[in-house]
């Protein structure tokens, strides 16, 4: 029998405990923050706690697929890397470095719109699929050009977060005086996005977006049923049930409470992909369970590209892959299909 190498990470908060062993303090704080009282957060986290998953015995679970697709792109798992701004600050490669731990994880790669290399750059650097997520910006020349590029190289899809009208008071970066912009000059940072201009985003601006690119459209940063509804009249594919990971609006619903009734309101005319707090494999099960295609995962994959650059970004991956496959053979499910609402209660 051959010996294995024996990994350099065995469980996800190892690799958490690692990434803040490394990083400097104010760089795990911004990673790790949200804004003002951190409620939304914690509520995140709090809300996927009190659901319970109901176990069914004696089911054959030597194989469990966990194949699925989004927006006609095959996946192997129901998982995605999250857009995150920043990265540079948690690896001198930052988005790249993402890229190609996505693509050794078999996963997903969301490319943040605040970025800090071009669309090219982070395609060409892993063979992953990708799909980008948008900033608006005023100069509307400027985004068809970025848009045609993000065409030309090769992404699946494109997603307007729409929960950005105000910068928020992320107070772990304001009490140490730090500001994750300043830090951020050392990267080959584009233009955009104006932040002044997310405070005139309206949904005339979603009716321009849908019309100047041939991907098929997303909107990030959905929580109410209504808004999900209008979006799906209008076209939209995608519905991304988020709020930014608890750094936009503090006390606010948490993602997994919001989910029964935005996937009741968007029924089959689109997709939902869910982030905020899904950290572990039962948290994908109730996520999917709930109604979601995909989920996105940030703070995971953040840790890993922290602590171990891409290789820590894919052994995260893989932990939570494991995690996924065992949660759903010790409720008795084999395939995403049988992860129905029926699956998951609430308990206090």
């Amino acid at each position: 029998m051959t010996n294995q190498p024996t990994p350099k990470f065995v469980t996800l908060p190892e690799i958490r405990r690692a990434a803040r062993e490394r990083l400097p303090r104010e760089v795990f704080n911004f990673g790790a923050g949200g804004s003002e009282t951190e409620t939304t957060m914690r509520r995140n986290r709090k809300s996927l706690d009190r659901l319970a998953i109901r176990q069914n015995v004696l089911v054959d679970v030597r194989t469990i697929d966990l194949s699925t697709s989004l927006l006609g792109v095959p996946l192997s798992w129901p998982v995605a890397v999250a857009p995150m701004g920043g990265l540079v600050l948690f690896h001198p490669e930052g988005d790249r470095e993402m890229g190609r731990g996505a693509a050794l994880g078999d996963t997903l790669q969301w490319l943040s719109g605040a970025t800090g290399w071009s669309p090219e750059d982070v395609a060409k650097g892993s063979n992953g699929p990708k799909m980008f997520q948008l900033y608006a910006h005023g100069d509307r020349g400027w985004m068809s050009e970025l848009l045609a590029r993000v065409e030309s190289s090769g992404y699946h899809a494109v997603a307007l977060t729409v929960d950005v009208q105000k910068y928020s008071r992320r107070e772990r970066d304001i009490l140490a005086r730090w500001s994750p912009r300043q830090a951020m000059e050392i990267a080959p940072f584009p233009r955009g996005p104006e932040p002044n201009f997310q405070e005139r985003l309206t949904w005339d601006d979603v009716e321009w977006l849908m019309k100047s690119t041939k991907l098929p459209v997303g909107l990030k940063g959905i929580m109410a049923p209504r808004d999900a509804k209008r979006a799906v009249d209008m076209g939209v594919r995608l519905i991304w049930v988020s709020n930014h990971g608890g750094r936009q609006l503090d006390q606010t619903q948490a993602t997994i409470d919001a989910l029964p009734q935005i996937a009741e309101a968007v029924g089959a005319a689109a997709e939902i992909v869910i982030d905020g707090g899904f950290n572990r494999g039962t948290d994908i099960v109730k996520g999917i369970a709930r109604g979601a295609k995909v989920v996105a995962c940030g703070r995971t994959s953040l840790w890993g590209l922290g602590a171990d650059g891409a290789e820590g970004v894919a052994c995260a991956l893989r932990i939570l892959r494991h995690e996924v496959e065992t949660a759903m053979g010790l409720c008795g499910r084999t395939n995403l299909a049988s992860l129905t609402p029926d699956l998951i209660f609430r308990v206090d």
